[in-house]
């Protein structure tokens, strides 16, 4: 009886090896025709690693037909690491037919950094333009200033080729648009007069070009060319324009604040001679007061009076006859007040 166990446990094991046999055996053979050998062991080991063997094989036979030897162990790693190893693969032969040196394990670097590493090769084999600025982020030229103020709008085109050593870690092409539309401002902004970079336009890529803006990008810079230059505003009539109507409005605030500073002054002078006029009024008050004082001690009499009062009526029409107003009248305005008492006053001493 326990042979038959064992014999059963035997058979089952058989089975299965022959259905996983029969179930690789065309990926294996394959792999065998085309002179990429991989085992049949290690294709179940993939299988319970839940890695997809035909990819793996697929890759390893265009990696051996293109003469390039790569393991399976690395084409196995790499897509477990979640990379794309048949794009890896396609790239891998594509630069070794361009001669350009490009390993697996940059490869797969630059594929795992998220880069198209067969995009970065095509572009290697053939550069590409890129468009200065960017049409698609809403901007479609580049401004910039003379000295002279007069604005200038730059359309660019830069022609670039991947570095494939400077691929990982390199800045991207957002990095190249911004370089070059700052040295093209720089360019124009130097120079004396607009004219001069309408009639040679090829300065600007000259002066870009010999910047170096390439440096720690991804990319080699083979050409700045200038696409379209077109004449703008004149920014520095304009700022001057600008400027004028800002003086313009503070000297007006100055002299408003001046207006008012004279008005307010002007007020305190009505408020101070209305003052001064109040105390002249009390002052002219008291002279009654004072004659009348003077009387009743004996210091004024009453002829005195009377030629006081003459006095001032003669001061009086002089002032009439002269066509002048004075204060005289005013000024008797007091005394002119008390006759009757001064007048009673004798009779009481």
């Amino acid at each position: 009886m326990f042979q038959y166990f064992i014999f059963a446990i035997v058979g089952i094991f058989a089975i299965g090896f022959l259905i996983l046999f029969f179930r690789f055996f065309g990926l294996w053979f394959r792999a065998l025709l085309s002179g990429a050998y991989v085992g049949m062991g290690r294709l179940i080991g993939m299988w319970l690693r839940h890695v997809n063997a035909g990819i793996i094989v697929d890759s390893r036979i265009m990696l051996t037909k293109a003469g390039i030897d790569v393991s399976s162990d690395l084409l196995e790693t790499h897509y477990l690491a979640r990379g794309d190893v048949m794009k890896v693969s396609r790239a891998m032969v594509a630069a070794n037919k361009a001669n350009i040196p490009l390993p697996f394990q940059r490869a797969a670097a630059i594929d795992l950094a998220g880069r198209d590493v067969l995009e970065a090769v095509r572009t290697s084999v053939n550069p590409k333009v890129i468009d200065c600025p960017d049409s698609s982020k809403g901007k479609i030229t580049i401004d910039a200033v003379a000295k002279d103020g007069i604005q200038l709008c730059v359309k660019a085109r830069v022609t670039v080729r991947s570095n494939i050593e400077r691929l990982v870690g390199g800045a991207t092409e957002e990095t190249i648009i911004a370089r070059v539309g700052e040295g093209i401002v720089t360019t124009i902004g130097s120079s004396e007069s607009y004219k001069s970079v309408l009639e040679n336009p090829d300065t600007i890529s000259k002066t870009v070009m010999q910047k170096g803006l390439d440096a720690g990008t991804a990319f080699e810079i083979l050409s700045i060319d200038v696409a379209d230059i077109d004449v703008g505003q004149n920014v520095g009539a304009k700022l001057q324009a600008d400027q004028a109507e800002a003086d313009k409005r503070r000297f007006q605030a100055e002299a408003e604040k001046r207006r008012a500073a004279a008005q307010a002054q002007e007020q305190e002078m009505i408020a101070l001679v209305q003052e001064n006029r109040a105390k002249v009024v009390l002052a002219e008050a008291e002279i009654p007061l004072a004659i009348a004082e003077a009387f009743r001690n004996g210091h004024l009499g009453v002829m005195d009076y009377y030629r006081l009062k003459n006095i001032q009526a003669d001061t009086d029409m002089r002032a009439s006859i002269g066509g002048s107003s004075i204060g005289g009248s005013s000024a008797g305005n007091g005394p002119a007040s008390t006759p009757g008492s001064t007048g009673t006053a004798p009779a009481g001493r």
